[in-house]
């Protein structure tokens, strides 16, 4: 049986100053990230480039998104969080305000693919998750969890229609000079999460031993087929998330609409996953979370089967947009939750980075592949059956993943 080890606390409140500056960051990144698709067709009037050659760019920043999170976790698991979300908003803000001044594909994988992508893979997921859960009661980790997720969601269902107005109003080049000023206010929510956690609420037996270095957990951690179930479920959401955000305009402009559908598209988005990500985060305190993984992956193969029977009109993208936006980030919340499970919050900043790596090798191949499908075959069918399995693949992935039973607890004063 586990057992509890408490120490001395503040009040009950005092993390949410901290999960509060999180979710306004991940707002901030995210919702720079998640609008990039709509620059697709604008960049590549612009500069002659075909979408394989832009996509290639984006799928760059798909895994440079991923490859930093676990070098950015280390550091902040050992040296606190403050300076590497510091650095990631001026690399951010650097690589969104160079991209105009490049022609070239080997400019846009600078840009896009390495200095923002890095700049927002600094303030996202495992920085951010790790930098608040130490100081989180494990009680309430996966509402805090799923607290700062919405935070992205809301920054994807802002960012994504002022991005799309701006470029028809001003150019695609003043709306990236636009996003790089939005970048600027991620410097100051630094400050907040600047300290690294000295003690947690509450450690469980699952927890990492005070004396146990990184590079022992690492060891423990990569030799659990539950950590590579995870790894496995989130590679495949990372194919499908990317592959839609990279190409989802892309195929809405391949069916005759405006890029206003694509604008509210991503918004519907981002609007519907707040609600799924407080819900899931809810949910994640009082049931299995493999279950719910397994639930929500699923559900984006029934989701995938019915868009690609459906007429192509706004209606019917706006209706698959909303699906999709329940549980669209709302994956990462439970994917932290059972790695902190397993291994407590310790270098939950480390541990959950490389599962974010494995999402984003798949994110790569999404944003890849798609743009090769779509220049081979003129459209995106075939991407589409493969995300489809793929969905199935991820939810089935979940299922043997070790995890005790949760217990639901009654309110108490």
């Amino acid at each position: 049986m586990s057992t509890t080890r408490t120490t001395a606390a503040p009040p009950s409140t005092h993390y949410w100053p901290l999960v509060l500056a999180a979710t306004a960051m991940l707002m901030v990144t995210m919702g720079i990230r998640q609008s990039m698709g709509l620059f697709v067709s604008p960049i590549g009037k612009a500069t002659g480039l075909g979408i394989a050659q832009i996509s290639f760019a984006l799928a760059i920043g798909q895994f440079v998104w991923g490859a930093v999170q676990p070098v950015f976790g280390a550091v902040a698991d050992q040296k606190g969080p403050g300076r590497v979300l510091v650095l990631g908003g001026l690399l951010l803000v650097a690589g969104t305000a160079l991209v105009p001044f490049f022609d070239s594909e080997w400019g846009l994988m600078l840009t896009l693919g390495v200095l923002t992508a890095a700049g927002a893979g600094a303030g996202s997921f495992s920085v951010l998750i790790g930098a608040t859960a130490q100081q989180v009661p494990a009680a309430k980790r996966s509402m805090t969890g799923g607290v700062i997720n919405a935070g992205g969601s809301l920054g994807q269902f802002l960012f994504a229609p002022f991005t799309q107005a701006v470029i028809s109003a001003f150019g695609w080049a003043a709306a990236m000079w636009a996003l790089a000023i939005a970048a600027l206010s991620t410097l100051p929510l630094a400050w907040p999460l600047r300290r690294r956690a000295a003690a947690t609420h509450a450690t469980t037996a699952a927890a990492a031993p005070a004396g146990m270095t990184l590079r022992e957990q690492l060891r423990i951690a990569l030799r659990d087929r539950s950590y590579w179930m995870l790894h496995l479920g989130f590679f495949t959401c990372g194919v499908h998330i990317a592959f839609l955000v990279t190409h989802l305009p892309t195929e809405i402009a391949l069916c005759g609409l405006s890029p206003r559908v694509s604008a509210i598209s991503l918004a519907l988005i981002g609007l519907f996953n707040i609600g799924g990500s407080l819900g899931i985060g809810w949910l994640g305190q009082r049931y299995r979370m493999k279950y719910l993984l397994a639930l929500m992956y699923a559900s984006r193969a029934v989701l995938i089967a019915v868009y690609m029977v459906s007429p192509p009109t706004p209606l019917t993208f706006f209706l698959f947009a909303a699906g999709l936006g329940v549980t669209w980030l709302a994956t990462v919340p439970p994917t932290a939750g059972l790695v902190g499970k397993l291994f407590g919050p310790r270098y939950l900043g480390t541990l959950f980075g490389l599962t974010l790596l494995s999402h984003q090798i798949g994110g790569f191949l999404g944003a890849w592949v798609g743009g090769l499908v779509v220049e081979r075959f003129g459209g995106y069918t075939w991407m589409w059956y493969a995300d489809l399995v793929l969905a199935l693949l991820a939810a089935v992935a979940n299922l043997p993943i070790r995890e005790a039973r949760t217990a639901v607890q009654p309110a108490t004063a």
